[in-house]
């Protein structure tokens, strides 16, 4: 009532104000000027008349309500079941596509995880990741991997025609098993180098112990022996025991591998973690005149890992960027931490060194493999080892510019 009293008393107002005008224009007829000004005054006042006779009417004569749509129960049960099977696709654990044309397919997410693969953050390049499961068979399984922000991830696709209104397609499954291949790859090596390790140290540990008995037997008799004779048994007997030694020695550093201690996490603040390893590392960099940068942001970031094993992985990436930048004058290394898209924690180690020839990648956290003279092979397994124990995982991820870049993700 309210509001119908208020549109009463504007459209009053308004009429008034419209006469007004007319005898105002009705007087001054003998100026053209004028009644025109009077015209254009009352144009505003006629609009605002009419929008409130307009309401007027609806509010009197209102609109009937249409009549809502009365499903029957078989029909009520189908869109029931259709909403209950949208939601399953929806929050299913694969990535599903369809896949239309064999030519230039056009591939199409069809659910969130599908949508979330090929949204920037992810797939570095998913026009090529659509070229490869568009190209896939149907009724047949296979592996694709393609780049994302964390490196090269692997993935299981199955595919299988459909037929649907009259036409024909192809539905794309995608699941990703990089982390799964990654853990079992990691369990298998622990166990192949803790078999390998203990069954060469049982053998070699007599060897030493008894080139040690020997040469002592030899020193006891010597005198006994022709001169040349006794000394070329020695420099023998001494070889056997350095090179078992070093065997020994050169093995133990690989049973660590097998033997990395449980992580005892705890929250600790990555900045300080950064300044812990900067005051371990920088020395080095500063003395051959290279520089070590590192950035958090934000500032008060925090992430829960065994403080004493991160700090041995960061060491273990900026070890290897400070040897492959030792031709470089005025090398750089990079240390950045933030969090990305997903809440997920992402620690980068970088250098403007040569980088990893792109045929070593998928080889370089392999046990025993090294290209270095003097390498033991172990130092970016011993890191996979260490971030995975504490629920990350570490990629290698191709640089923009030159150089080697080392992604972290919890």
């Amino acid at each position: 009532m309210a509001s119908e009293r208020r549109l009463k008393t504007a459209a009053l107002l308004c009429a008034l104000g419209v006469a007004v005008l007319g005898y105002g224009a009705g007087m001054v007829h003998d100026s053209p000027r004028l009644v025109v000004l009077c015209g254009l005054a009352a144009l505003p006042l006629l609009a605002t008349l009419w929008r409130c006779l307009t309401r007027l009417a609806m509010l009197r004569h209102p609109k009937p309500p249409e009549p809502k749509a009365v499903l029957s129960i078989e029909q009520q049960h189908l869109v029931d079941n259709a909403q209950a099977l949208e939601a399953r696709l929806e929050h299913a654990p694969i990535a599903l596509f369809r896949i239309e044309g064999m030519e230039d397919a056009r591939v199409t997410p069809l659910n969130r995880n599908a949508r979330k693969l090929v949204a920037p953050g992810r797939a570095s390049d998913p026009a090529s990741l659509s070229r490869e499961l568009g190209a896939q068979p149907a009724d047949r399984r296979g592996m694709v991997q393609y780049d994302t922000e964390r490196g090269v991830e692997r993935a299981l696709v199955a595919a299988s025609n459909l037929s649907l209104q009259g036409g024909s397609e192809r539905l794309a499954a995608l699941m990703p098993v990089e982390s799964e291949l990654e853990a079992a790859a990691l369990d298998a090596w622990r166990q192949l180098v803790h078999v390998l390790t203990h069954e060469i140290m049982n053998s070699l540990t007599p060897v030493a112990s008894l080139s040690r008995t020997a040469r002592d037997m030899l020193e006891e008799c010597r005198a006994s022996l022709p001169p040349d004779v006794g000394q070329d048994l020695i420099t023998a007997v001494d070889a056997i025991g350095r090179r078992a030694d070093s065997l020994a020695a050169f093995v133990a550093s690989y049973r660590s591998l097998s033997n990395v201690p449980a992580a005892q996490p705890e929250r600790i603040l990555v900045q300080a973690l950064f300044e812990r390893v900067r005051a371990l590392a920088a020395p080095g960099w500063r003395a051959r005149g290279g520089e070590l940068q590192f950035s958090v942001e934000p500032a008060t970031l925090e992430l829960v890992a065994d403080p004493g094993q991160l700090e041995q992985a960061l060491i273990n990436l900026l070890k290897n960027a400070f040897e492959a930048t030792s031709n470089i004058e005025r090398a750089v290394g990079r240390v950045s931490a933030r969090l990305v898209k997903g809440g997920r924690l992402r620690i980068e180690v970088s250098d403007d060194g040569p980088g990893v020839p792109p045929e070593l990648v998928r080889h370089i956290f392999t046990p025993f493999f090294t290209t270095k003279k003097q390498g033991s092979g172990i130092g970016l397994a011993m890191v996979r080892q260490l971030v995975h124990g504490n629920g990350g995982t570490v990629r290698y991820a191709r640089q923009v510019a030159q150089g080697a870049r080392f992604v972290i993700s919890f």
